[in-house]
């Protein structure tokens, strides 16, 4: 199986690349519209900063790129929030898979900490990628969220219940890190190869 990650200025990129070898795959890192495009899955991982993501994805076109691909791609973190149509962070516009805006975070008292980060419990989950995730915890690290929407496939709670994970035609994404979730994330990454 031909498994692309895309490649632009975000961080994390390479826990994607480990987890997959561990799995025994050779991940293609490429910012190749040509090799995205042919490519069997696509995997669009990443932190940093919103704006600063589109900024680079729009200079080389590679929002347009990922925007037309048919083939089941998995956005990552900030992958997940670049999918949506608009960001809080950098009030930045963005691929417009999902009808959704990226919130941050608003501490309602003093023990809810930005960013949130650590394990998390999945529940309501739906969706072939959540095939046996219900109730898992998955690890997580992040300031911005997604609101719950039509496109939600699991839901986690921090602050309020968000969107862990959403799915709209071929376009997959969870705001949480498979590749640090040990076995709960592992399954999800083979879930996600082999839909």
């Amino acid at each position: 199986m031909d498994v692309a990650i895309v490649k632009y200025n975000a961080g994390n990129i390479y826990s994607v690349v480990n987890a997959l070898r561990r799995m025994g795959i050779e991940p293609t890192l490429t910012d190749d519209p040509e090799l995205l495009r042919k490519a069997d899955r696509v995997l669009f991982p990443g932190q940093g900063h919103a704006a600063e993501a589109m900024a680079y994805l729009k200079a080389r076109r590679l929002d347009e790129v990922i925007r037309d691909l048919k083939q089941p791609v998995f956005g990552i973190c900030v992958g997940q929030q670049l999918l949506c149509r608009h960001s809080e962070e950098g009030d930045a516009d963005c691929i417009g898979i999902f009808d959704a805006e990226v919130k941050r975070f608003q501490p309602e008292q003093h023990e809810d900490k930005v960013p949130c980060m650590g394990w998390n419990r999945l529940y309501e989950t739906r969706s072939p990628l959540m095939e046996g995730i219900e109730g898992g915890y998955v690890y997580f690290v992040h300031s911005y969220y997604v609101p719950l929407c039509e496109e939600t496939i699991a839901t986690a709670d921090y602050i309020l219940p968000y969107s862990a994970s959403m799915h709209k035609d071929n376009f997959y994404a969870c705001q949480f890190h498979p590749e640090k979730s040990g076995k709960v994330g592992e399954r999800i990454i083979k879930n996600f190869l082999e839909l």
